[in-house]
């Protein structure tokens, strides 16, 4: 009888903000350049925030923006399955999150967190199915909002989400959560079970914004039901001039 215990299923996930292909201040178009990067970092899955679905305007005025979904340009030929949750939409197009995936995604869902007035944020969900794993993943990327009742708001409908999957189904939780003050991580962690990668043993949240000299701590990775995490450390450059976020990666083994 084979009582071997099995390997752990082992993948890595990066989260960033792309501030719609744009530099700070809008001053420059790097998507191509950001597409290079996030390759180098051979993520299985990445949460994108900001994402452009189309922008009729840029599309006319700034020289190589894609044609397609710049979700579908990031992903190209090496994210071969993709979800997109539309969140703003505006004259020109509309931008939101999404998830680009090297494992199938057997259902997603996008879900309005927006609470009042023109701030439109969502709460992507998806559930992965890994090669070899007994169970599906959650994976939820989200855009919370700047105002922090809005958050608590929002980090409630997270909590709301995750109370319906299974309890021994892993979860990873990644995004923009707008959350300087870390009001978020007790609210997780006592109504999701979720806790944050990088605050193990004790250590703070990473400051992300601005990319070019993080000060706030805004864009996290959650997970639940992870058996080993450890946190990646990605240089400063070229990301310090991708977006005015920085990004955040982890290796997760369930």
């Amino acid at each position: 009888m084979d009582t071997a215990t099995p390997k752990p299923i082992a993948f890595k996930v990066l989260t960033v903000n792309v501030h719609k292909g744009f530099t700070s201040f809008n001053r420059r178009f790097m998507l191509h350049e950001l597409r290079d990067a996030v390759r180098e970092v051979s993520a299985d899955l990445v949460f994108l925030q900001e994402v452009l679905g189309t922008h009729h305007k840029h599309a006319g005025r700034v020289e190589n923006f894609p044609q397609e979904p710049h979700y579908e340009f990031l992903a190209d030929t090496i994210w071969q399955q993709h979800a997109y949750g539309r969140n703003a939409v505006y004259d020109n197009g509309h931008h939101g999150n999404a998830l680009l995936s090297k494992f199938p995604i057997t259902h997603y869902e996008n879900h309005d967190i927006s609470v009042t007035g023109p701030e439109r944020r969502g709460m992507l969900h998806c559930v992965l199915q890994p090669p070899g794993s007994p169970t599906p993943v959650h994976a939820i990327c989200v855009h919370l909002g700047l105002q922090e009742a809005h958050r608590q708001r929002q980090l409630r409908r997270i909590c709301d989400l995750v109370a319906t999957f299974d309890p021994e189904e892993p979860v990873v939780l990644a995004g923009d959560f707008n959350d300087w003050r870390g009001r978020a991580h007790e609210v997780l962690k006592k109504g999701a079970g979720l806790h944050e990668v990088f605050m193990q043993g004790g250590r703070k949240a990473v400051r992300t914004f601005p990319a070019s000299m993080p000060l706030l701590p805004l864009d996290r990775i959650y997970v639940r039901n992870a058996a080993v995490l450890t946190p990646v450390t990605l240089p400063r450059k070229p990301w310090d001039r991708l977006s005015d976020h920085a990004p955040l990666a982890a290796e997760i083994a369930l």
